[in-house]
């Protein structure tokens, strides 16, 4: 009996357990999508970590962390696209200046502006750097500051832990930092030539045709009432409505119609 009990006793124990994990499972499956492996990185030895498209662009830009390089490549996506080396150049390390010779150091993420400018979060040198058409150059962190820290203050004198992420926020003009190992966020104010969809020349130009249009428009309204109250004959002279002549005919305050009235009248009945 001793044992019995003992067996039941450890069937209920794993029924229990049994439904305490299919507790945290509750799976609602939705059909009507597809997987297609559309690159395969290993001909190449790409290897995909964070896929971005630049704003307003048919390229994408792929990080491989591992080669702590960055390529790009237009897109659809296919298993015969090639992706051209953008910055990095496999090697691990930490240089700025030209974006073809930079090295990183096995960076984790980046963000994109809508000037297409990336900014990396490089893990290991603790520094998020920028690549743009100028190159690379480092805005916050790296070798100017304390590595592995919580410190705030000048971009180039805070720190980073190694690892952390960074998104870019339109709406703020600014990048948000998710510094997992510190458990926080920190912002970088970027600067607002990089927040703007468009030139500043160019939105300009746009506000004085809008602006020349509406003055366009206005004036055509004003020339509108000014000439409702006459019509154009066919002998291109402008001539007063009949409302007008009649009236012209009508008695003044004494009672009697004007000389010249009478006698513009007179010359239209003969």
């Amino acid at each position: 009996m001793a044992s019995l009990s003992t067996v039941l006793t450890l069937t209920l124990i794993l029924s229990f357990l049994s439904l305490r994990v299919n507790a945290k499972q509750v799976i609602i499956p939705e059909d009507g999508y597809t997987v297609s492996t559309i690159f395969d990185g290993h001909k190449p030895h790409i290897y995909p970590f964070t896929l971005l498209q630049r704003p307003s662009s048919s390229d994408l830009i792929l990080l491989d962390s591992v080669n702590s390089t960055f390529y790009t490549a237009q897109l659809p996506i296919s298993q015969e696209t090639v992706f051209t080396r953008l910055s990095g150049d496999g090697s691990v390390g930490y240089f700025d200046g030209d974006v073809g010779s930079a090295r990183f150091s096995k960076p984790r993420s980046f963000a994109l502006d809508f000037k297409g400018n990336l900014y990396v979060a490089d893990k290991t040198n603790n520094a998020i750097r920028k690549i743009s058409a100028k190159g690379v150059t480092t805005i916050a962190g790296g070798g100017f500051s304390e590595k592995s820290s919580t410190k705030d203050g000048p971009a180039l004198n805070a720190s980073f832990s190694d690892d952390f992420d960074v998104t870019f926020i339109p709406g703020l003009c600014a990048l948000l930092v998710s510094d997992h190992m510190h458990q926080l966020v920190r912002q970088i104010n970027l600067k607002e030539e990089d927040c703007t969809l468009g030139s500043k020349s160019g939105l300009g130009a746009v506000m004085t045709w809008t602006l020349a249009l509406g003055l366009s428009c206005l004036l055509g309204l004003i020339i509108g009432f000014a000439v409702r109250p006459y019509i154009i004959r066919n002998t291109e002279r402008l001539q007063p409505l009949p409302f007008h002549r009649d009236m012209e005919a009508l008695p003044n305050q004494s009672g009697e119609a004007s000389d010249d009235a009478l006698l513009r009248r007179e010359k239209r009945n003969c």
